[in-house]
């Protein structure tokens, strides 16, 4: 089983608190933008463009590293039924990964948070993005499963859905956070395999299931909202 990072394991309002006070704006502008091309189906760094259009955002970020104000991530970070529901998981026999469009250097914090999981990835590591099929052809190297026994669970119908089922693997999909509560009633979020309020409707799921090597790979029972 697969996870994403953003608003699926980790609260994104950090990050976005973080920009916000580097660029000068109202914590508040900087979010409602986000949402707003969000919303467009566009990515996130241009609401950052639509404050500075001349951005280079890999410098930037760069400049706020060196600043001390670079990327942070602690527990205070992760959403309370992640560690419970990995170790769950990890412990009916799963293999566990976080792989998502993330920095290499936010995979080394992912790392020394010494969650529960088998791997973690990330774009920024791969130099590969999702929806890219690249990532996704890297997510099944790392699970080291076929296509069908794999979950990839995520929030983002364009980023985590629609491409983890063009590469073949089972995909839930996450009602949390932004883009999960904005995105929830389409019909490309109802394309999931299932869709969930939480992690721990995995477990359940996993404890419903008669397969032992892919036990969230099968539906056998209904999770939240089946599709």
């Amino acid at each position: 089983m697969v996870f994403d990072v953003g608003e699926t394991l980790i609260r994104d309002d950090r990050g976005c608190a973080a920009w916000a006070d580097w660029l000068d704006v109202p914590r508040h502008t900087l979010s409602a933008l986000v949402g707003a091309v969000v919303a467009q189906g566009r990515d996130n760094a241009e609401a950052v463009r639509l404050i500075r259009p001349d951005i280079d955002i890999a410098a930037e970020r760069a400049a706020m590293e060196a600043a001390g104000a670079g990327e942070r991530l602690d527990e205070a970070d992760l959403y309370p039924d992640v560690r419970p529901a990995l170790a769950a998981l990890r412990e009916k026999g799963l293999r566990i990964v976080i792989a998502g469009n993330q920095t290499a250097y936010a995979g080394k914090l992912l790392r020394e948070l010494d969650l529960p999981v088998d791997e973690i990835a990330t774009s920024g590591e791969w130099g590969v993005a999702k929806p890219d099929p690249r990532f996704f052809a890297r997510v099944l190297d790392l699970a080291g499963t076929p296509p069908d026994e794999t979950v990839y669970v995520g929030d983002h119908p364009a980023n985590d859905i629609r491409p983890a089922q063009a590469a073949g693997l089972r995909v839930a999909h996450l009602r949390r956070g932004p883009w999960g509560h904005l995105w929830s009633g389409t019909a490309e979020a109802h394309a999931a395999d299932w869709q969930i309020d939480s992690l721990h409707d995995l477990v359940r799921l996993a404890t419903s299931s008669t397969t032992s090597a892919a036990p969230a790979a099968r539906r056998s029972e209904p999770v939240v909202r089946p599709n």
